[in-house]
Parts: C-alpha cells; structure tokens; sequence
C-alpha cells in the first residue's frame, strides 16, 4: 500500500506550513523524514492522518483517501504523548485497541507479549503517572502497535530515551517492518535515519530540498570524508585544493573533500612524511548532506 503525496500545501492563515510538497512512500519499507523545528514535519503527518485537512494538494494510501474508517489499518505516535495518567496500562490499551476493532482477549494477549519484548511485564497494572517518562514512552508506543497497524507513522519515537531503551525500540520497529508494516518516522538523530531508512526526504521550510533512496543521496552529493591518524602534523593539509572542511585533533584530522580524487592527491601528500595510522575515505554522513542543504546542524 504506497502512500502518495501530490502537491501537498498547508497554510495557517499567511503562514505556509507545507509548500506543494509531492512524495511517494513505498510500502513494507521505512521511510525517514527530517528537517529542523518548524520544518513542516508534523503538519504534514497530521494531514496524512486526516487529522487536520490540507489547502490544496491530494493524499492517498492504497489509491484512496485515509478517513476514520481506516483507523485500525494505521498507528500513530505523536510526539506530544498523550496518555491518560490515573490510568492503569492494561485497562488504557486495551480500551484503545479495541477502540480499533481487536477484542479484548487479543488485546491482552497482544499487550502481554510487548510488556515481555520490552522487559516491563509488571507494569500492566501500575498507573501510567508512576511509571518514568522513559517507560511512558515504551506503552505509548505500545498503543501505537497493538492492532497491528499497515501504516505506522512514528513523530520522534527516540527523544528522551536512554540507548539501552532507543536499541530496543529500534529493533522493535524493525521486526514491524519485516512483518509487513510501512512505517514513517521522523527523528532528531541522523544516525538511526541512516540506520532504519532506505528512503528519506529533508523538509526545509515546508518544502522538500533532499528527497529519494540514502544511497543515492550519498552517491550524487559527491563530497567525500577522509579521517587521517599519523605520527606528524598534518595541519599542512587544510590549504590542499578540494579540501572543504578541516577539523584537527592533534596528529590525527577529519576532511571533507570535494570528491575522491582529491582524497588521492591527500595520500600522495602524507606518503614519506612518517607513519600513518589511520587512512580512511568514507560516504558523507547523512548530517554533512544536512548541514550543506538547510545550512544548521540539525541538533
């Protein structure tokens, strides 16, 4: 089921949220969507959700509009959480699950199986205001999957967490994706994009300015990392042409080059200066593509 986005635009009142933004999302995958605060990222998942309505622009899953009656075929965690405090875990998701058409044994059975994945089986019963907001996090997540969503759309599912608990969120999204899940999530951190996604776009001002598979995205940015680790200084290669960018660290430094033939003329450089470590030419990172495109670092 391809979610398609034709010439989406959102306005509030002057203010333009979402600027004739056109995406195609494929199934079964996960897609990754980027762009600093303000960028457009949440208005244009509410607008996919059906919960606010686009200015202009059509959207499409499966050929068709989302309405309410698809509710049980989507899951949504939204960034703001939103879960009932006084509430004990059990009695709030199933209530939701079978507000999406799971009985209430399924719901149970389903919940009991996520409290174990992730290690919190006792916290079926507590409320959900005693529990930390790291664990508020893991059930609100959880209510996001209960019935087994086709469509998952996850705003910001890794902010707050400790690593322990964003390794095992990210594994829990994977194992949906090969289930069958498509899934589109919007994060903070370039790493678990580059991790997680196949596929991605950068909203800069509502407007798409990167968009389509990472590798690709790699490929055609053309600009190169080199990390150098040696026993002498290697400041003299900061005025090389087609050096970029120069960080130093002592006897070791990072560059970003223009493309690879310049790593090459770096080599020929450092050769019969001394010994060398360390001599790696890397992919542009995927917060490098950021910072030359929205012109931020997006932290």
């Amino acid at each position: 089921m391809t979610l398609k986005l034709n010439n989406v635009t959102k306005q509030f009142g002057a203010f333009t949220a979402v600027d004739h933004l056109s995406l195609e999302i494929p199934a079964n995958q996960i897609f990754g969507f980027l762009g600093a605060n303000g960028a457009g990222k949440t208005t244009t998942f509410r607008m996919i959700l059906g919960l606010i309505e686009e200015s202009g622009g059509t959207i499409t899953w499966n050929n068709g509009k989302i309405g309410y009656e698809q509710s049980h075929l989507i899951g949504y965690l939204p960034e703001e959480r939103g879960l009932y405090p006084k509430m004990k875990v059990v009695d709030q998701l199933v209530y939701l699950a079978r507000l999406r058409g799971m009985t209430r044994s399924d719901a149970q059975e389903e919940l009991e199986r996520w409290l174990e994945k992730f290690k919190v089986p006792d916290y079926k019963t507590r409320k959900v205001e005693d529990l930390s907001k790291g664990n508020q996090q893991k059930i609100q997540f959880i209510s996001a999957v209960l019935h087994k969503p086709e469509l998952l759309i996850l705003d910001e599912p890794f902010s707050g967490l400790d690593p322990v608990n964003v390794e095992m969120l990210k594994e829990a999204v994977i194992e949906l994706k090969n289930a069958g899940t498509s899934i589109v999530f919007s994060s903070h951190r370039m790493e678990h994009v580059e991790e997680l996604c196949e596929n991605l776009c950068i909203l800069h001002h509502g407007r798409p300015v990167v968009h389509g598979k990472l590798k690709e995205i790699k490929r055609s940015f053309g600009k190169k990392n080199v990390r150098v680790h040696a026993d002498f200084n290697v400041e003299y290669l900061k005025d090389l042409p087609g050096v970029t960018k120069f960080k130093s660290f002592g006897s070791s430094c990072e560059l970003q080059v223009e493309n690879e033939e310049v790593s090459q003329i770096i080599f020929k450089e450092l050769t019969g200066k001394g010994f060398i470590r360390t001599f790696d030419l890397e992919e542009p990172s995927l917060n490098d593509i950021f910072i030359e495109k929205v012109g931020t670092s997006y932290e």
